[in-house]
């Protein structure tokens, strides 16, 4: 989502004076929190002229038109300025005013992460197909994940806001074909390279409005008695708003201190302030003046947030980090935010439920960072991270819980957890996995990346794949899954790990075959081949041998597919897994039946029937009877097929399973009618529709699949997972 920072342009009444008792943990109170932030939306002042050159950059001819062709791609604006010039508000504010005529919605992207580190274009592209709720494909490469979401913004008219761009080569590939979109981008400078451009560059703003800016923070009374003070402080900021912001929250948290005060306190600060993170001086110096006004704790959790992944975070993430209590972070939060230092963050479809969340605006975030830096020991940083991390797994325990709450021992487990670690109903866990989404995946990537907490970000990617898969289901949750098994992938190498990267790559493998991607599926199954014999387990090896079968049987390569069935047959005859070997015979069965070797086939068939008899699997033993018979029709000996036939319609009506009883029964027809016996097989299909007729009266059980009986065929069991 973009970063909602100041707004700064319109007319704005000046609200009246009103302040807030100070928060606790620290600090003063003398000094109590500006209000204005918190009883409404900030208002947008100044920047009429740039919105008037925007609205008609919309329509005015580019160059295609001007030379006779059509419009082969979207129109581009470009908001360009200094971060904290109020380029990203200027943004939002057009978007408002255009919202009425791109009735397919708004969409934003942040192509810079809160470290400085330009975002790439396939997480980009994803996040907006998953916007637009459009199919994800699992895996996928940036130029498929583009191609996609061009292909999904055709015939639309969708407003789309690229937020922070680093460069041209961020925004191009996102650009739309569809002439009646519009992209609006924010940059700092120039984007060279994506043709007919249209820019709006920003300054600071005018002196009016950078004093009702001022004014709506630090209330109308000091500056109304004091214009020239206030004029003088709209200079020293440059009519940066982001800066004036911070002035105008110091001044409302020190009810005695003048504007001529602050105008003296900005001159002092020294010319050229160290550690600018490229915001520039104006800034730079209204943060340090605001950081320096806080109280010890106040300031160094102000500055561990720093370490919020993806900028983001609640009263969880800062009471982890500082190490106080929820209570104090929260009152922590309120204050930063009424003193510019943070943003409420609204997640798109929250219920308004949900607790908090904050950004730390991206021109504040390597001004953060490098206090950090200068303030913190390595040892600090790494333990207040740790914490974190901590505090989102359990969450994230949490969060899965939720949905098992009728599992007698999850109940007691939920009971044991601290009240504001638990969740009230599963749809509340949902909206709140939903919600700090991109906060959760950034936690996981930058854990990885750190190389100094593994065991922690094991934890976390485990935690966070399984309350996804527990709320969205593994279908809808495989774009993420596929990113955190990456995750894992180079967590196991780096730590030399030969099960966990078995794991890894096969769970890949799955989400490669399930997206169309069957040779590299097939590569990844043969890589987890080897680290599963490096690690010596034979479970893993097992699934890594029936997984290379079934790529081979995906690409129809059925000798080999039955080379490699055969192999992890001989693993599960060699350790007494009855079960394993019944569904094994089987999909041997069903690839030397695709083969047309029916000679094989028959006799795979017969000893999956056979291994489900000594298990009294009755329904596997009807389905194994059932794919034998149909052999025995293939291979042209349709008296067998019959007896066969009907000692299947047997076990499945002693296995009492309807559904199973009218598929045996329909191909049981189906045979007899080659024997030239029709009013037998009227008969059986009429008893079949019946049965049918029973089933769908009775509603299926809830939850998951059940586990497939040991005689289905390829292809229709559960997936095996390496434990």
């Amino acid at each position: 989502m973009a970063e909602r920072t100041v707004e700064t342009g319109g007319p704005a009444a000046a609200p009246p004076e009103r302040r807030l008792p100070a928060p606790s943990g620290g600090m003063s109170p003398r000094q109590p929190a500006a209000p204005a932030a918190a009883f409404g939306p900030q208002p947008f002042v100044g920047r009429l002229r740039e919105l008037k050159e925007l609205r008609e950059d919309i329509v005015r001819a580019g160059l295609d038109t001007l030379s006779g062709r059509k419009t082969p791609r979207s129109r581009v604006l470009l908001i360009a300025g200094r971060p904290g010039s109020g380029r990203t508000a200027l943004a939002e504010a057009l978007a408002r005013r255009l919202a009425g005529e791109y009735p397919d919605g708004v969409l934003r992207a942040r192509l810079t992460g809160a470290d400085g580190a330009p975002v790439p274009t396939e997480r980009t592209a994803r996040a907006l197909l998953t916007e637009l709720g459009a199919p994800v494909p699992a895996g996928a490469e940036e130029d498929e994940l583009t191609q996609a979401l061009r292909a999904a913004l055709d015939g639309r008219r969708v407003l789309l806001i690229l937020d922070d761009a680093a460069g041209a080569e961020q925004v191009d590939p996102l650009l739309p074909d569809e002439p009646a979109c519009l992209v609006v981008a924010v940059s700092r400078g120039p984007l060279t390279g994506v043709p007919d451009v249209r820019p709006c560059t920003l300054g600071g703003l005018d002196a009016p409005a950078a004093v009702s800016l001022l004014e709506w923070y630090a209330g109308p009374t000091r500056i109304t008695c004091d214009p020239v003070a206030a004029s003088t402080v709209v200079e020293e900021c440059g009519g940066q708003p982001a800066a004036l912001v911070l002035v105008g929250g110091w001044l409302a948290a020190r009810s005695k201190m003048t504007v001529v005060d602050v105008a003296k306190r900005l001159r002092e600060l020294p010319a050229t302030t160290p550690d600018q993170g490229g915001t520039g001086r104006p800034l730079a110096r209204a943060f340090h003046l605001a950081y320096e006004a806080l109280p010890p704790p106040a300031a160094r959790t102000l500055h561990l947030l720093a370490l919020a992944p993806a900028g983001l975070l609640d009263a969880h993430t800062a009471s982890a980090l500082a190490g106080s209590s929820l209570s104090t972070a929260q009152s922590l939060l309120e204050d930063f935010t009424a003193r510019g230092l943070l943003r409420t963050e609204a997640p798109e479809g929250a219920s308004g439920a949900l607790p908090p969340q904050y950004r730390v605006p991206g021109c504040l975030a390597p001004l953060l960072g490098a206090l950090l830096q200068a303030q913190e020991r390595p040892a600090e940083i790494e333990l207040a991270r740790a914490r974190m991390l901590e505090r989102t797994v359990r969450q994230l325990h949490s969060c899965r819980a939720a949905t098992e709450r009728d599992d007698p021992a999850v109940r007691r487990r939920i009971e044991q957890l601290p009240r504001p670690l638990r969740f009230p109903s599963p749809d509340a866990a949902r909206e709140w996995l939903l919600a700090r989404l991109p906060a959760l995946l950034a936690a996981a990537r930058l854990a990885v990346e750190d190389g100094r907490l593994d065991t922690l970000a094991r934890r976390l990617v485990s935690a966070l794949t399984r309350a996804l898969t527990a709320h969205l289901g593994a279908e809808a949750a495989a774009p993420e899954l596929y990113g955190l098994h990456q995750l894992v992938l180079d967590v196991a190498r780096r730590c030399e790990m030969p099960l966990e990267k078995a794991a890894a790559l096969l769970n890949l493998g799955d989400l490669d075959a399930r997206a169309g991607r069957t040779g590299e599926a097939l590569e990844r199954y043969r890589q987890a081949l080897q680290s599963a014999r490096e690690a010596g387990d034979p479970y893993a090896i097992s699934r890594a041998l029936e997984s290379i079968a079934a790529a081979h049987q995906g690409l129809g390569d059925w000798q080999r597919a039955a080379d490699w069935y055969r192999r992890g047959l001989e693993l599960r005859l060699t350790r007494g897994e009855l079960a394993d070997e019944a569904r094994l015979y089987g999909r041997l069965g069903a690839v030397h039946g695709y083969a047309g070797q029916w000679t094989e086939a028959l006799r795979d068939w017969r000893a999956a029937a056979a291994a489900c008899r000594r298990l009294r699997d009755q329904p596997g033993h009807a389905r194994a009877l059932s794919e034998a018979a149909r052999v025995l029709e293939h291979a042209g000996r349709p008296r067998e097929a019959l007896r066969t036939c009907l000692e299947a319609v047997e076990c499945a009506r002693a296995a009492g399973d309807p559904r199973l009883e009218a598929a045996v029964r329909l191909r049981l027809a189906d045979t007899l009618e080659r024997l030239g016996d029709p009013a037998s097989a009227v008969e059986h299909r009429q008893c079949a529709e019946r049965l049918l007729g029973e089933a769908q009266s009775v509603p299926e059980p809830s939850g998951e699949r059940p586990a497939a009986s040991a005689g289905e065929s390829a292809g229709e069991g559960p997936p095996v997972r390496v434990r």
